[in-house]
């Protein structure tokens, strides 16, 4: 019997070291193929780290018609937009969780054709966080970025699954933001800008990381020409080499009075 404690010992060590050495995981949810583009730098960054990312766009791009190109909107665009996904995750180095459900949520179907499609996306996300588990999740805030419905509509349904119960891990959530003063217009700060003292998660990447999420962007050929992406590079690259988060938080203590 006293032979097998060094043994014991050992495996009792080895367990711990394992349950030590398990990697942070990262799940960030958005709404497009090509919204990865808004926190690339971020995803390689954590990547190169050794952190479990996992990429999850909601819609299947089916709508993504524009002036860079003359594809019509529908099922053969989603099949180039899933290609083009697969392509920059690749590139980015994430695992990918591309769903099925249609650009702008159906919305135009009213409401017995939008409602179920946005619930039983809910309860996805919902299964993939608790399948996944992860220490941290980045979507959209209630800007969008751009107000566009789907990416609030997003970041809703993720803050609502976030909120809805006590998960059994420890795990926050971060909203993608500008910052205010990087917006030139009254009426842009209002529609999409946040002041600094909101964004208090501010991750520093490095060039390195910054090149590397633009050369996953080139994977989106059906949306964006060569010289088109490095345009917005040279844009992105004026709010220098940090990625502004909002962390949602949840009150420590209970109001009885609203002032």
């Amino acid at each position: 019997m006293t032979s097998l404690k060094p043994f014991l010992i050992c495996l009792i060590l080895s367990s711990f070291l394992c349950a030590q050495e398990e990697p942070k995981k990262l799940l960030a949810i958005f709404a497009h193929p090509d919204d990865e583009q808004s926190v690339g730098p971020l995803l390689v960054k954590y990547v190169e780290e050794g952190v479990e990312v996992t990429l999850v766009i909601a819609t299947d791009g089916r709508l993504g018609v524009n002036q860079y190109n003359d594809y019509k909107a529908g099922d053969d665009l989603a099949d180039i937009r899933r290609k083009e996904m697969r392509c920059a995750a690749q590139v980015l180095g994430v695992s990918l969780r591309h769903l099925t459900y249609h650009d702008q949520l159906k919305a135009a179907e009213g409401f017995d054709g939008h409602i179920p499609h946005v619930q039983q996306l809910i309860l996805d996300i919902k299964d993939i966080v608790t399948e996944i588990q992860p220490d941290a999740i980045i979507t959209w805030g209630p800007d969008g970025v751009t107000t566009h419905m789907d990416h609030r509509l997003i970041g809703a349904s993720v803050t609502q699954v976030f909120v809805s119960q006590t998960w059994k891990s420890p795990m926050d959530l971060y909203y993608f933001g500008v910052p205010s003063d990087f917006i030139s217009t009254a009426k842009e700060k209002t529609l999409r800008g946040q002041d600094r003292k909101y964004l208090t998660a501010q991750i520093p990447f490095t060039q390195a990381h910054y090149d590397k999420a633009y050369q996953a962007l080139l994977c989106h050929k059906s949306q964006y020409p060569s010289t088109v992406i490095a345009k917005i590079k040279e844009e992105r690259s004026q709010m220098g080499k940090i990625l502004f988060l909002r962390q949602f938080q949840a009150p420590n203590s209970i109001k009885k009075t609203l002032f």
